[in-house]
């Protein structure tokens, strides 16, 4: 190998290694700037309430801030995709993430339940993602995105069936 050859890589490898510092540090002063706006997520209730949708599972997208459908959500655990299973209670809605900590929604806190293209910079077919736009303590509107596998559960969860 040559010098230059060796010179042009490690380069390289610093050009990339600075990148991912950069994204890193954009990150934290994202979530720095919402963390006031965000506050604390609702916790997980001992009771749920009578089941109203039985879990599906499918991929949590994200939360963003409501109306934007890019504007993820950075504070916390809540910005990072997961696999997961969502189901809907009596009190809410709640998403149980892999490898993070679950999602409670309040009854009275959500706003609306719809389908959409996509979230938080995930774009899918027509109607891919469902999405439910709720309230948090802070008086904050989030949506929050879930890509099911079986999208013929979409359904009763927009049109409110058993809810």
């Amino acid at each position: 190998m040559s010098t230059d050859r060796i010179l042009l890589t490690v380069g390289f490898l610093l050009f990339w290694a600075l990148m991912v510092a950069l994204m890193y540090r954009g990150w934290k002063k994202r979530a720095g700037r919402q963390a006031d706006a965000i506050g604390e997520l609702p916790a997980v209730p001992a009771d749920l309430g009578a089941q109203l949708i039985p879990p599906s599972s499918g991929l949590y997208v994200g939360s963003t801030l409501a109306p934007s459908w890019q504007d993820r959500i950075a504070v916390g655990d809540i910005g990072f995709r997961a696999t997961g299973d969502i189901s809907r209670h009596e009190k809410g809605v709640l998403l149980e993430r892999d490898g993070a900590s679950a999602i409670w929604i309040p009854q009275s806190s959500i706003r609306a339940i719809r389908t959409e293209r996509g979230l938080a910079g995930k774009v899918m077919s027509k109607d891919g993602v469902l999405v439910i736009r709720w309230e948090l303590p802070t008086g904050t509107e989030i949506d929050t995105g879930f890509r099911g596998d079986d999208k013929s559960v979409y359904p009763a969860w927009v049109n409110g069936e058993n809810a």
